[in-house]
């Protein structure tokens, strides 16, 4: 997006480069990463990261509003309530797909929203493999106004908050076993936080524990990464803690921004850089086009449920309409010109929020690139210069 940039990286682009930093990234994860990684970053212009943080900040307003714990008390599922929640959210994601407007300028559209941690080592890593592998030019940065230590010293400072590391663990299920675990590595060696099974958790009264070089440590503190929709599902685990009972520990993100700030919140949001979206039991008219809308429960994970072809028989067939919504379709644009064809992408802005600071900080990003349908693996089988990948933002003007 870039075109000199793009141009430039286009030409000097070979097979044996991309093999030579998967080879890397596979060398400090210790093994094979699971999911795909793209064969190229985005160059992100001035004008369209300009647009981004002014979407981003438009979402931020309503977020911040005095009455938006009230708005959204009911997107927290019944029984799924965490206790000692506090101030804001501490981490905060926007999806965003690159489309085309009317004057056929770059234009953001919101995709999906999240009060919840991304890969925040992981980006960086791939900021700085890709750098080192391909030359990208320092013209450019994967980091949000911080150089790679400010960086790593703000996400240090956030995830401790002054304890020391073997009192602050990273809480997943099964952590050994998830595919963004090579995140869990990269915190691990930036932080000394440790990755922890919620099966692994000793409870004692309100205190936490966990065993570590043979003897049980408290936990002070809690890097959450521990999705409800999965943990629900793992009928099979024994767990002393369950995320929703009154413990004496901090929270580095509370587990309850991940209902809040979620698709539950974008009815409420009218931007430009907002797709229409309605509570289903709100809608008064079925739409005639709808073949221009998609149909989305609220307390999913990872597009599981999402209709793509909507009917009037699929939203008269909803059982609990208040959990579902409707939201106008939007065109992702194949803007990125690869060796064989041009591919879609969607950029995920992120955002950290210092207790006790009066608005979040932009600190790093997310990209992910597509030839398919969508975005997403399942859509994007046996396709090359697709997955994961991260933006480099062009310096602003100025």
């Amino acid at each position: 997006m870039i075109p000199f940039l793009r141009e430039q990286f286009n030409a000097n682009f070979t097979d044996e480069k991309y093999a030579a930093f998967i080879d890397d990234l596979n060398a400090y994860a210790g093994e094979i990463i699971p999911f795909r990684i793209a064969e190229t970053p985005v160059f992100i212009p001035a004008v369209l990261k300009q647009k981004l943080v002014h979407a981003c900040e438009e979402i931020i307003s309503v977020i911040k509003r005095p009455d938006y714990k009230a708005l959204t008390d009911r997107a927290i599922p019944p029984g799924l309530k965490v206790p000692g929640e506090e101030g804001q959210s501490m981490w905060l994601a926007f999806d965003f797909a690159i489309c085309r407007d009317a004057n056929w300028q770059l234009d953001p559209q919101l995709i999906e929203m999240q009060g919840f941690p991304s890969l925040f080592f992981y980006q960086h890593l791939l900021g700085q493999k890709f750098r080192e592998h391909y030359g990208v030019s320092n013209e450019v940065s994967h980091l949000a106004g911080m150089t790679e230590n400010e960086y790593v010293a703000h996400m240090c400072n956030l995830l401790l908050n002054g304890h020391h590391p073997d009192h602050v663990i990273l809480l997943e299920v099964e952590p050994e076993k998830q595919n963004t675990r090579i995140d869990f590595l990269a915190t691990f060696i930036n932080t000394g936080i440790r990755p922890v099974c919620i099966s692994k958790i000793k409870k004692e009264g309100r205190q936490l524990f966990y065993e570590l070089n043979g003897k049980l440590t408290p936990v002070k503190r809690i890097y959450n990464r521990v999705i409800f929709d999965e943990f629900k599902q793992r009928k099979d685990l024994s767990c002393e803690f369950n995320l929703t009972e009154e413990v004496d520990v901090e929270w580095a993100g509370h587990p309850n921004w991940f209902f809040r700030i979620s698709k539950f919140t974008m009815p409420f949001l009218k931007n430009p850089f907002v797709p229409e979206t309605i509570f289903l039991h709100e809608l008064s008219t079925i739409p005639l086009d709808l073949e221009n809308y998609v149909l989305k429960p609220l307390f999913s994970f990872s597009g599981s449920g999402v209709v793509f072809h909507v009917t009037k028989e699929a939203i008269t067939n909803v059982k609990d309409p208040e959990n579902w919504i409707l939201q106008r379709k939007v065109k992702y644009e194949p803007i990125i010109p690869s060796t064989d064809g041009n591919v879609k992408t969607e950029i995920r802005m992120l955002y950290s929020w210092t207790a006790g600071e009066q608005d979040p900080k932009l600190i790093i990003n997310m990209a992910r690139l597509s030839k398919g349908e969508m975005i997403g693996v399942k859509f994007n089988l046996n396709k090359t210069w697709v997955g994961g990948s991260v933006g480099y933002f062009e310096k602003d003007p100025g």
